[in-house]
């Protein structure tokens, strides 16, 4: 294994402050943005459009959903390449073939991106929606009985994030796919929201089954912004319908369309950011240098962890799980303090962490590169600060 600091010397941002913001943009290495700006150049200097480039560009576009698929225990045709999760999640909820009076079933702690398109396919569609409370069940309950109380006999569809973004609860996923598949009198299909997901998480998908997943690649896989995925089940392929639709899609002869590609790609739309590919995969590579998923996960919890165990020194602050996280994501409330005064105070002093409108609380997100001298920086500073009564 890399040594820490060594490891870390590698990314910019680490260099003169303490980023605890994996969870909104994981920060990006030198070798991939040296990467990134290759490939621009190699397309610039064979020339952006010609015989020789468009072959190398449809290789790095094999490799790089090759390399995505092996992150999460899939084969490459289950893979479409999305700008992020919200447009994999989009893809999802517009190809299936809403009719009046189906159910959709949504949790109490989705994103209100994903919040509000699901609003719209119930206003054009008249599509029921309800919202189960899954909140409720951070330190007490089971929230796979929480979710079967609110299924219904129309529900077609269930949305639901695999790690909360804003409280960092883990959700027992397997469990709850298999719920949904099972219930009665028909099958619910299940789109995971994986923002949090994908990159700090050990998975394999195809052992989970989730029908839909939607990730993306600038977060825990620390690599550039505008690249995603979405992980579609095989079994439930051919019946989701493409929305947005453009050559990548398609079969053609003659220059006409002929038909639906097979695989992952029959979601994918035209013409992409292509070296943003090759920072993607060069992140990847990085990070398997360090470690497997497994070791890298196992990372994050201890960090996870101890920053949760140092917060309970603090008499002014609560953590909103009352055990140590299992991810990377460790959420906590002040008394009696503005938490959006208190973040921008943290950040002139070089840390940056976020807000969360509900609940109402702070978010830090450690990874595995995250240095315990951070996290010790981030406590002393906290403690500073409620001193002075910031």
């Amino acid at each position: 294994m890399l040594n820490l600091e060594q490891y870390r010397q590698q990314f910019p941002a680490l260099s003169n402050k303490a980023y605890f913001n994996f969870g909104g943009q994981g920060t990006m290495s030198e070798a991939a943005l040296s990467a990134i700006y290759q490939a621009y150049k190699k397309t610039q200097t064979d020339g952006p459009f010609g015989l020789k480039i468009n072959a190398w560009l449809q290789e790095e576009v094999a490799d790089t959903r090759a390399a995505i698929a092996a992150e999460l225990g899939v084969t490459p045709e289950t893979i479409t390449l999305t700008e992020n999760v919200t447009v994999g999640c989009n893809i999802a909820l517009w190809g299936i073939n809403w009719q009046p009076g189906d159910h959709i079933l949504l949790t109490d702690c989705e994103h209100p991106g994903i919040i509000a398109a699901v609003g719209e396919i119930a206003r054009r569609f008249q599509v029921e929606v309800s919202t189960c409370p899954i909140l409720a069940t951070l330190n007490a309950g089971d929230p796979v009985a929480a979710i079967a109380a609110h299924l219904q006999g129309n529900t077609r569809l269930v949305v639901i994030s695999h790690l909360l973004w804003n409280t960092g609860q883990l959700l027992p996923l397997g469990k709850i796919v298999e719920l949904c598949h099972n219930h009665t009198p028909k099958p619910v299909k299940i789109l995971v929201d994986a923002a949090q997901s994908v990159g700090s998480l050990p998975l394999k998908l195809s052992e989970l089954k989730a029908d839909f997943y939607a990730f993306t690649g600038h977060k825990w896989l620390c690599g550039p912004t505008g690249l995603g995925g979405l992980y579609v089940r095989p079994e439930v392929r051919e019946e989701l319908q493409p929305t947005f639709i453009g050559w990548r899609g398609i079969t053609t002869k003659k220059a006409l369309p002929q038909g639906w590609k097979t695989d992952g790609s029959k979601f994918e739309v035209a013409t992409s950011a292509y070296p943003q590919f090759v920072g993607l995969r060069t992140a990847i590579a990085i990070q398997q240098k360090w470690g497997n998923s497994e070791e890298r996960y196992q990372q994050i919890c201890q960090n996870s962890e101890y920053l949760w165990q140092r917060l309970q020194e603090i008499k002014l602050l609560n953590c909103l799980l009352s055990s140590p996280p299992e991810a990377g994501l460790v959420s906590f409330q002040l008394a009696n303090i503005a938490h959006q005064k208190f973040v921008k105070s943290l950040e002139d002093r070089g840390l940056l962490l976020r807000t969360i409108a509900d609940p109402d609380c702070i978010r830090a997100c450690v990874h595995y590169f995250t240095s315990t001298a951070e996290i010790d920086q981030l406590v002393t500073v906290i403690k500073e600060l409620l001193d002075g009564n910031c």
